[in-house]
């Protein structure tokens, strides 16, 4: 029984034939996640296990996979390359009895759910669902279904989403693409590939961010940290690139409300390559050729978005910097075991690094696109120069310090980057920076660079931890080892001394890095 305030949300559609009926169907595989429950309801012969069979093959992106109807074996358990796929048929289920006999519960935990005729499972229907109920059109024509959709609780603006998704692909004239999910990254967005007779596109779906609770003076971390919370920010930089030469995403259409645009698929090959992945020298240093000329360019701190709509980028200041710091010690420590940090002895350590940052953030800034590290950046070979890499997530975007980016790369969260490799490519990229600057501080530069190699890595423990924590991704702390080994490496610049010793004396390393030792020197 459903509670009275149970929020809902319907929409009824039309299928006029099978063709449309498999796209409906991949549609909703594009928008399921582990944990789901979907459940399908009509009389017999309505198509139910139809679609079901067409949203697990989207799903499992093979038109081949056999999907036998459950009506025998009542559980069908598929499992597929996202999540495992639970498709279940209790026509023939007379107690709920039966179905804890059959493991129902084990096999629902972590997957998602297709459930034909769900009114024989009572009490072990979740609220939060998807329901899905098909009728027969054959007043409309032969081969017509009318589906009603239902979204119940977290289904509720789901279903909304859903729904705008799909008016957004049809005003955008890939009415007919078929859509395959993209691995994306560690935040709420979502991206697809739109496949038609022409070039396929991708759909990234941003949804407006969440204010979150108050942090401090009303602020939320997004709002200190300056991170986007919508999609102009995107929209402005990728043509603010792509007019200077760069290989950003060329927007095709946006709604900048709801947070949908559809932009240029600009393939997946990446920098660095291998099992595990291994940087190739020749696309890294292509990479920093792109720091290179982007640094040297004189850039502008506000850009257009859309006519009477301006995105300005924020200053990557000493109070953003800080809070990120300080998810090392809200999320990483006590991921270590460290349970609680005093006042005073927090203090002290944010006093150490604003002292460290306090003459950087002074600095003329240039474009910081915060995330220049492997997983975004695209190897496009076709073309030459600068425009061989292609940029990706860069919406963060902020005006600070050119080193942070040069960091990004050279000490690459998801790539081992060998202190040799490092400095050739740091060589490459002060020889390209004092050809056109000849006031250019080497010295200065690797300071900052140490400094905010050091910054980043502190924050990539936090929210490495926090992703595993919060959002029940434990594959991120694979990479805690690395990014302690660059905190290692960072620290050891003299100028750093007195963070080195807190460290040393307050951050135990990474479980599978206790061997590591802060006493490198520095390169």
């Amino acid at each position: 029984m459903l509670a009275s305030n149970t929020p809902r949300t319907t929409w009824d559609i039309v299928l006029p034939d099978e063709d449309a009926t498999r796209r409906f169907a991949i549609d909703i595989a594009a928008a399921l996640k582990p944990g789901d429950l979907v459940t399908l309801s009509g009389d017999l012969g309505a198509g139910k296990t139809a679609l079901a069979r067409a949203i697990i093959r989207a799903l499992g992106v093979n038109e081949a996979i056999e999907v036998p109807s459950p009506t025998f074996t009542l559980l069908q358990i598929y499992d597929l390359p996202r999540f495992p796929v639970v498709h279940a048929d209790l026509y023939r289920v007379n107690t709920l009895a039966e179905l804890a006999e059959l493991g129902w519960e084990e096999a629902s935990e972590g997957a998602a759910v297709l459930v034909e005729w769900p009114d024989r499972a009572g009490a072990l229907i979740q609220a939060d669902r998807l329901e899905i109920a098909l009728t027969m059109a054959s007043d409309l024509g032969p081969g017509y279904r009318q589906i009603s959709l239902a979204g119940l609780g977290v289904w509720a603006d789901r279903l909304t989403r859903f729904r705008a998704a799909r008016e957004f692909i049809d005003s955008a004239g890939y009415g007919s693409a078929l859509r395959h999910h993209v691995q994306g990254d560690a935040s709420s967005r979502s991206y697809e590939r739109l496949f038609t007779g022409a070039s396929p596109a991708i759909l990234m779906n941003s949804p407006p961010r969440p204010d979150g609770p108050a942090l401090r003076d009303g602020r939320t971390y997004s709002d200190i940290a300056h991170l986007a919370e919508n999609v102009r920010p995107f929209v402005a930089l990728s043509r603010g690139l792509r007019e200077r030469g760069f290989s950003a995403p060329e927007i095709f259409a946006a709604d900048l409300e709801t947070g949908f645009l559809l932009i240029e698929d600009l393939g997946s090959e990446g920098v660095a390559a291998g099992n595990p992945p291994a940087p190739i020298e020749e696309r890294y240093a292509a990479a920093i050729d792109v720091l290179v000329a982007l640094h040297n360019s004189d850039l502008p701190a506000v850009l257009p978005v859309a006519p009477r709509i301006e995105h300005e980028l924020p200053p990557y200041d000493l109070e953003a910097l800080s809070i990120e710091i300080e998810l090392m010690l809200d999320w990483y420590l006590p991921h270590r075991g460290v349970t609680s940090s005093s006042a005073p002895l927090r203090e002290y350590f944010l006093g150490l690094w604003r002292t460290v940052l306090n003459d950087i953030v002074q600095m003329p800034g240039t474009w910081v696109l915060r995330d220049f590290h492997s997983p975004n950046l695209q190897w496009l070979a076709e073309r030459e120069g600068v425009a061989r890499v292609g940029l990706l997530d860069f919406q963060d975007a902020v005006m600070g310090p050119p080193a942070y980016d040069v960091a990004s790369i050279l000490m690459d969260a998801r790539v081992d980057v060998s202190q040799e490799f490092e400095l050739r490519l740091l060589s490459r990229y002060a020889i390209g920076r004092k050809a056109a600057h000849a006031e250019f501080d080497l010295d200065e530069f690797v300071r900052c660079y140490r400094t905010l190699g050091a910054q980043r890595a502190t924050k990539i423990l936090g929210i490495f931890a926090r992703l595993n924590k919060r959002d029940n991704k434990p594959q991120y702390l694979a990479h805690l080892p690395r990014v302690w080994s660059y905190l290692v490496r960072a620290l050891a610049h003299p100028s750093l001394t007195k963070l080195k010793t807190w460290y040393e004396a307050n951050v135990p390393p990474p479980a599978s890095a206790e061997s590591a030792r802060m006493t490198q020197n520095n390169p």
